[in-house]
Parts: C-alpha cells; structure tokens; sequence
C-alpha cells in the first residue's frame, strides 16, 4: 500500500533496511509488494513510517527497537543571512539541533562533519547553486540518505521538477509557514515548545 507523506517522522530505505537485517532492495522490493506499507514523497522518494514497520515485523516475528536518535540535526543552507538565522532560530526552539552554510562549497563541507539527517537547501546561490549540491548529495553514499528540501523564491515548475529529479523530496516556495515545515520535520510545534 502506498500512501501520500504525512507530518511524523519517517524512516528511509536503508534506516528499514538496518532495523530487519536486510538489503535496502529487499525493503524496496517489500514496498512496491505491497507488503510494507510506504509513504511516497513529492520527489518519488519511498519512506517508511515507524508504526508501519513495527507492524510489518510483528507480523514476521521479528523483534525490533528504534535506536534513540538524539535531536534532528538540520543543516539549513541559504546565502539569505536573516532567512537562514530565523530558521537556525525556529528550529533549534522545535528541538532540533542546527549548523548554517552560506553557499554550496561551505555546505559540501559541513555535510561530512556535521552529518545532518535532514538538509534545507537554498536553490539559487552564488558559485554552487542547490541543484549541484543536492546532486552531489544523492550521488553519494555517504550522504544519499539525508533528507533534502528544497527552498525557493523561484518556485517555477521547471525549478521544482528539476530538484525533485536530483533527490530532494519535496520543493517550498519562499515564503513557507514555519509550522508547516516544523511538522514536515516531525519537530515539536512553535506552540507546544513555547508551553
């Protein structure tokens, strides 16, 4: 069964595929069986939400515990020096853990060492612009897996299928509701962190 992408955190091929044991083709293969339920992005990207995969092992015998992740760590890449401190500022209040880069060079750095499960990506910026770096990203196997979103002011069609088809999951036309995207990281509410 395949469902559209919902607001809790999900999980990718290769975390499913680590959790049973197994290849991430094998997941893969689960998924467009029907077999494993999976959450389809607007990018076309599989994910796997953790009560589906509970469900999905229970019914082998298979026991699993999730790993504690710690807080989400969000590498939010914007040469907008005001977008890129609200959002270090929003995030970091939902929970999670920040770093901030201003071009793509200084993005490519901070990936390795920073290692972020989820990157926010400018498209248009001087020098290496959000396309290359998302590509640079998927094309990687040390980085394939990180979740990228996309940002833009130019939210043109060609602009959102062209980052769509490099990797990134979905594409946000700036401006976007800060909620919106708190919950599409599955972070705690504005709200409920300002309780």
């Amino acid at each position: 069964m395949v469902t559209m992408l919902t607001d809790e955190h999900t999980l990718t091929p290769a975390e499913v595929a680590a959790l049973l044991h197994v290849s991430p083709v094998t997941v893969r293969t689960w998924a467009s069986r029907g077999e494993l339920e999976a959450i389809v992005t607007p990018g076309g990207h599989r994910r796997f939400s953790r009560a589906a995969v509970e469900r999905f092992a229970a019914a082998r015998g298979v026991a699993i515990s999730f790993p504690d992740r710690g807080p989400l760590r969000v590498l939010v890449v914007d040469d907008d020096a005001m977008l890129a401190g609200l959002l270090d500022e929003v995030l970091r209040d939902a929970g999670a853990v920040t770093e901030l880069a201003a071009d793509g060079f200084a993005a490519g750095l901070a990936l390795l060492r920073f290692k972020p499960a989820v990157v926010l990506l400018d498209l248009m910026m001087p020098g290496l612009d959000g396309f290359a770096v998302c590509t640079r990203i998927k094309a990687d196997a040390a980085t394939r897996d990180m979740r990228v979103i996309a940002m833009t002011g130019y939210p043109t069609v060609e602009n959102i299928e062209r980052i769509c088809a490099a990797g990134a999951e979905r594409c946000l036309a700036k401006p976007f509701d800060l909620d919106a995207l708190i919950a599409l990281l599955g972070l705690t509410s504005l709200e409920a962190a300002a309780s």
